[in-house]
């Protein structure tokens, strides 16, 4: 057996099953995802908007987007495997956030793989493994179970997560996120010592720049607690930026923005993960409401809004903007990353004005 990027898959047949005949040929094309027929409207709105904008979609193994992204009706397994491709042809999804490293580190030669997928222009943003970004290690059913000893610890963020990504995707590399996820009541009484050890992580990290020189290594969270100056402060001083985390757990984007302010000039990373009707807790809420994620259920212009201003002012003074969107945002994440390319086309006119 060997193993790919979903698992294992047979080399061949059993021994019994073979014989000395070979096997009919696959057809070439029989995994082959073909995108949706190009949209002139989407290419135009593409054309004009910056180049240092990257937008995209938390994963693509959708089936619903069919029309949107695909051509035609793909099983998710079809479309996880063998979809990348065709979604980076579309001309508004140059980005797109890579979660499934949180559950299970990957290697350089499976990050590799997902590079080689996308043109040049492309650019990942990638979740750093919970091995070192959550506080406790938790159950099938995501409840904590205990105390995680590898939280936030130096040599694994970067043997596990940082150097792999540099090697694989290289100049590819947008962001990497660091999403701590909610932290427990010890930590929230002890902030001083969580930087602390933030501050030590960051520190240890190897360089991004050298391999890829629009990178960013970027700290997202789940504790409001944690939006301070000196939160900040570590930030700036290792040379990250805060990820803009739009969920319900955390403030509306409004009362996030002095914490971008505290960093600028920097890059702009957000991942705009869950429409805050739902609640902190609302994921489960939102897909039953949202499938198959082929149209807007409950825009939210006014995220929209308040996001394409800030995406506008970072790509106008001359620095890289990434953000990608959820299902879970609005409905249909294809159509968010669409709508907000509109705002920030008016955004960026007024801009220039």
């Amino acid at each position: 057996m060997t193993t790919d990027l979903f698992g294992e898959i047979p080399d061949g047949d059993p021994p019994e099953k073979k014989k000395r005949a070979t096997p009919p040929a696959r057809p070439r094309d029989a995994a082959r995802v073909e995108p949706s027929p190009a949209d002139p409207q989407s290419e135009d709105l593409a054309a004009r908007l910056p180049g240092r904008l990257h937008m995209g979609t938390s994963s693509w193994n959708f089936p619903g987007w069919k029309g949107l992204v695909w051509e035609k009706d793909y099983a998710d397994s079809t479309l996880s495997r063998h979809g990348l491709a065709a979604y980076a042809k579309h001309p508004m999804l140059r980005s797109v956030s890579l979660d499934r490293s949180f559950y299970r580190p990957l290697t350089a030669s499976q990050y590799a793989t997902y590079a080689a997928q996308v043109p040049d222009h492309f650019r990942f943003i990638v979740k750093a493994p919970s091995l070192v970004a959550d506080a406790l290690v938790r159950d099938e059913d995501g409840r904590g179970m205990q105390a995680n000893p590898a939280f936030l610890s130096p040599e694994l963020a970067a043997s596990e997560f940082v150097q792999p990504a540099l090697e694989g995707l290289g100049p590819k590399i947008g962001a990497l996120v660091f999403q701590i996820s909610p932290l427990p009541p010890s930590w929230l009484a002890d902030i001083p010592e969580l930087l602390r050890r933030l501050a030590a992580m960051l520190a240890a990290l190897p360089p991004v720049k050298p391999l890829a020189p629009d990178g960013v290594i970027a700290v997202e969270v789940r504790n409001p607690e944690l939006l301070t100056p000196a939160f900040a402060a570590v930030l700036k001083a290792a040379g990250a930026t805060y990820c803009l985390g739009l969920h319900a757990k955390m403030p509306p984007i409004e009362e996030q923005l002095p914490l971008l302010r505290a960093l600028w000039p920097a890059p702009l990373v957000c991942r705009w993960n869950l429409h805050r009707k739902h609640g902190a807790y609302g994921y489960e809420e939102a897909k039953k409401l949202y499938e198959p994620y082929d149209r807007l259920v409950d825009p939210d212009p006014e995220t929209r809004e308040t996001l394409a201003k800030v995406i506008a002012a970072t790509t106008a003074a001359g620095l890289p903007a990434y953000v990608t969107c959820n299902n879970k945002a609005e409905g249909s994440a294809p159509l968010t990353v669409l709508e907000l390319g509109r705002a920030v086309l008016v955004r960026q006119t007024n801009v220039l004005k």
